[in-house]
């Protein structure tokens, strides 16, 4: 499978544009239905994967994920390989206004030796599926000292067609203030991308952290498939 939509027709400065005053952007219409058809019908292919979690035993929420196992599936490479070049920039102007000492080399492969060299070796892309009652609780994507501040979801199937409720949702913490929380609802192949750990908003006195979770909210009926993407390598 590859990937539906031509990376070049993505607007880098909107994409920027969105990440910076959300932090969170969606490539609409990315995968075709036969590609996410194809990634439900594998969920079962026992191969592809290296780890199940039930999330009710560990108190994540409500349903089961499955950790890919490299070589990972052409279209999760290409979506890593091509999409990472245009977020490191965004990640490293982030981490620029935030006085933060970090950068994010251009190259994705780069990237995933510095996570190698740190023993952070094992596939995060993932996919998940939740039932009638399934959630999934706040929670962030880290796995590792070594993490890209952004990553990305894509909807295998349709909001309120195959199922209801289990909307997406970001909160985030502001300074000295109530937590702000983000409910989307994208649509069958669309890509979310968002804030992994946190982003940069202005403040009256530069720029502070706002640190950033997500979740899903619980689905009244049907099946939701999901397909996560992390760029980072996990420990375990």
């Amino acid at each position: 499978m590859e990937a539906l939509f031509d990376i070049k027709s993505i607007d880098r400065d909107a994409l920027a544009e969105a990440m910076n005053q959300n932090g969170y952007a969606i490539i609409n219409n990315s995968l075709a239905n036969e590609q996410c058809d194809e990634l439900i019908a594998n969920y079962n292919q026992a191969d592809l994967y290296r780890k199940t979690v039930v999330m009710e035993r560990y108190r994540f929420g409500l349903g089961e994920y499955k950790y890919f196992n490299y070589p990972l599936p052409n279209i999760i490479t290409n979506l890593r390989n091509s999409l990472y070049p245009l977020l490191a920039p965004i990640a490293n102007n982030w981490m620029k206004v935030l006085n933060i000492d970090t950068s994010y080399p251009l190259v994705y492969n780069d990237f995933l030796k510095r996570c190698h060299d740190n023993g952070q070796t094992k596939a995060t892309p993932l996919i998940l599926k939740y039932g009638k009652g399934g959630f999934n609780t706040l929670h962030q994507d880290l796995y590792g000292d070594i993490y890209f501040p952004i990553q990305m979801v894509i909807f295998l199937n349709d909001a309120d067609v195959d199922y209801t409720g289990g909307e997406f949702v970001l909160t985030q913490q502001n300074v000295r203030a109530q937590s702000k929380a983000i409910v989307l609802k994208p649509k069958r192949g669309d890509i979310l991308i968002f804030t992994t750990n946190f982003r940069p908003v202005k403040g009256s006195k530069g720029y502070y952290r706002a640190i950033m979770k997500h979740g899903v909210s619980e689905l009244h009926s049907g099946e939701r498939y999901t397909l996560g993407i992390i760029f980072h390598n996990a420990l375990s």
